[in-house]
């Protein structure tokens, strides 16, 4: 079931192991790892669909082999009619329903910026997009096994969704639960991805679907209009960077969390993590996990509306006070702004030339907020429900404001050659992952697949908690569990292996070409390479 992939010069980690085979495939036929990339992304749609989906956000991290990084920003805006007066009867915004659909899909536009960029800058054999979708309007006509993870989610939030618009007639078959292994298919889902590979993906926004899509949210009362569409755009910048003792890292800019990513890093490296046991691992990436929540609940949101720039909470003196700031004696008491975990995917894709894609999309809950718009099989994303209804809060909704996401791809250049992308699905668990793999492989010298499969931990709380609790898989050792307790963390325990600490992956280029890749066990994933 754990498995590592070494030797091949081209490969592709996603959580889902037919997403893989649709990037090697393309990667077969020549693609490059953007083409590669979109295959996977338009097969984990289908395959995944709790998850992700067309009708979410997306965001890449693209590593030309001897370049600075190019990231692009596919989140979508709240829609024009999404102001404070439009929830004066909420308390909050609901996360269920069309009034928890109140941002613009942005991922179908990263698609489109992303393919305009490798046609322009990166190379590549410029494969139709009809090659490109292929594998995922196949799985959505003659249907896919249902996943463990899809039938759990059913099962869980079935109270939730069964009554939202189109959520029963697409996701219950004969008005059943899914059952692990039933076949499942997406027939409406089918037919929009052909029209996209007949028409474009700019069909989503300002064509035939767009204009279809816009009509039927206003019957069903969505904040969202034609022209809010038709605005969308992704766009390309440059990523947050942090120069660390291995190497560059770089993450993704506001209005995601990127910074707290780089931030525990860049902490961490002060706190002579090469020699940490198992108990000052997880105790020292915790503390400074909650310094950079700090840092993110203080000022991250649109940059729009920030009064700094990301890049200078990053300088090396405010790492390093923050780090001096940590005890190894006492757990920091701590707060979270609770942010919970969200259904994400990450993937990433090295292709033959040296380019390598770490990439991120979501719908945010399970199955977003599940709504299905009629006629075309599109889950629309719950991700505006970061938004706040308090007029003084840093995320007050507001009209085309971009809300605060927990997704970031993360890419690394180390000093020994080597090239890192990794990522995991789990909201506030994403950078806490992603720094128990760096710091594993990198600094303590674990195997990469050992990394990412090793027991995990989350700070924070889940959906329906009014508590924060450090929560550890069982594989922990009762002595660093025991531990733990007595420094003053707050722990619950999990299984074994929980989805809770997230879906994660990573590939590694070695400095003689070769590539390395891990999934996680805890998803339906793989690690192909050829």
């Amino acid at each position: 079931m754990i498995q590592s992939s070494m030797a091949p010069l081209a490969m592709a980690v996603t959580p889902h192991h037919l997403a893989s085979e649709s990037a090697i495939s393309v990667l077969r036929d020549r693609g490059n790892a953007i083409e590669a990339m979109v295959a996977a992304a338009a097969t984990i749609a289908v395959v995944y669909p709790h998850m992700n989906g067309l009708g979410g956000d997306g965001f890449w991290l693209i590593l030309p082999p001897n370049d600075d990084p190019i990231a692009i920003d596919a989140c979508g805006a709240a829609g024009s009619l999404a102001h404070l007066d439009f929830y004066h009867s909420e308390n909050a915004i609901p996360y269920r329903g069309p009034k928890a659909a109140l941002t613009v899909a942005g991922t179908v536009s990263g698609w489109q910026e992303a393919l305009a960029l490798s046609d322009n800058k990166l190379g590549g054999v410029n494969l139709p997009l009809a090659r490109l979708l292929r594998d995922a309007i196949r799985y959505a006509t003659d249907g896919i096994p249902v996943t463990a993870s899809q039938a759990i989610a059913t099962a869980a939030k079935h109270h939730e969704l069964a009554h939202q618009p189109g959520f029963s007639a697409t996701f219950l078959p004969e008005g059943e639960l899914p059952r692990k292994g039933s076949c499942f298919i997406q027939p409406a889902l089918a037919q929009t991805l052909r029209l996209l590979s007949q028409q474009g993906l700019e069909s989503f926004y300002r064509g035939m679907l767009g204009k279809h899509m816009a009509r039927e949210m206003s019957a069903l009362g969505m904040p969202l209009t034609l022209e809010d569409l038709q605005q969308q755009r992704a766009r390309c910048c440059i990523p947050l960077h942090v120069e660390h003792s291995e190497g560059d890292l770089w993450n993704m800019t506001p209005p995601t969390q990127g910074i707290v990513s780089l931030a525990i890093l860049g902490i961490t490296d002060h706190l002579a993590m090469m020699q940490a046991n198992e108990l000052e691992t997880v105790h020292r990436i915790v503390e400074a996990t909650k310094k950079a929540f700090i840092l993110r609940d203080r000022y991250i949101t649109d940059p729009r509306y920030m009064d700094c720039e990301a890049q200078s909470l990053l300088t090396q003196d405010y790492l390093i006070t923050m780090a001096r700031q940590i005890s190894d004696t006492k757990a920091a008491s701590w707060e979270s702004s609770g942010q919970g975990i969200g259904d994400t995917v990450w993937m990433g894709v090295m292709d033959n030339n040296g380019l390598a894609v770490s990439f991120i999309q979501s719908i945010y809950h399970e199955f977003g907020s599940g709504v299905v718009i009629p006629g075309t099989g599109i889950t629309w994303q719950n991700r505006g429900t970061a938004f706040s209804l308090n007029p003084n809060h840093l995320l007050t909704l507001s009209p085309g404001k971009k809300p605060f996401h927990t997704l970031n791809p993360a890419v690394a250049r180390l000093k020994d050659g080597r090239t890192l992308i990794y990522g995991s699905m789990g909201g506030d668990g994403q950078p806490q992952t992603q720094a128990a793999i760096f710091i594993r492989y990198v600094m303590q010298g674990m195997p990469l697949q050992q990394a990412v499969s090793a027991p995990r931990w989350l700070l924070g709380r889940t959906w329906g908690q009014s508590f924060d609790s450090l929560k550890l898989e069982c594989r922990f050792s009762p002595d660093t569990v025991m531990k733990l307790r007595e420094l003053g963390h707050q722990v619950e325990m999990l299984p074994d292996f929980s989805e809770i600490v997230g879906h994660a992956g990573a590939i590694v280029r070695h400095n003689n070409g070769m590539l390395e890749g891990a999934y996680d066990p805890r998803s339906n994933g793989s690690a192909s390479g050829f």
